[in-house]
């Protein structure tokens, strides 16, 4: 190494220190935005907004529809446990049975 002077700095120690004061800036800055990053992720999701008043009314309409829907065809499935009844119970009479004369 070849010096100029009593207060000349060698090429390689500049290099070396504006490493060492960009690490030190990378990590003064970097150290509050990761700490901002992890507490919003150790929060856990934001809660959803809550719905406005005309989409909980639509959604009780629905509901009420679907339950009617519900009523209605368990009314059908009825009829027809009922209807089938009836027709095995025709069908029982009308049969003649096994070994009788006709």
């Amino acid at each position: 190494m070849l010096m100029q002077g009593p207060d000349s700095i060698p090429p390689e120690i500049v290099g070396l220190a504006n490493s060492f004061f960009m690490t030190i800036a990378v990590i003064a800055l970097g150290i509050p935005i990761i700490r901002a990053i992890t507490k919003r992720w150790a929060s856990g999701p934001l809660p959803p907004p809550s719905p406005s008043p005309e989409v909980i009314a639509r959604l009780e309409r629905i509901e009420q529809a679907i339950e009617t829907v519900a009523i209605e065809v368990e009314r059908i499935a009825e009829a027809q446990r009922f209807s089938a009844k009836l027709m095995a119970e025709q069908a029982k009479i009308s049969l003649p049975r096994p070994g009788s004369a006709s």
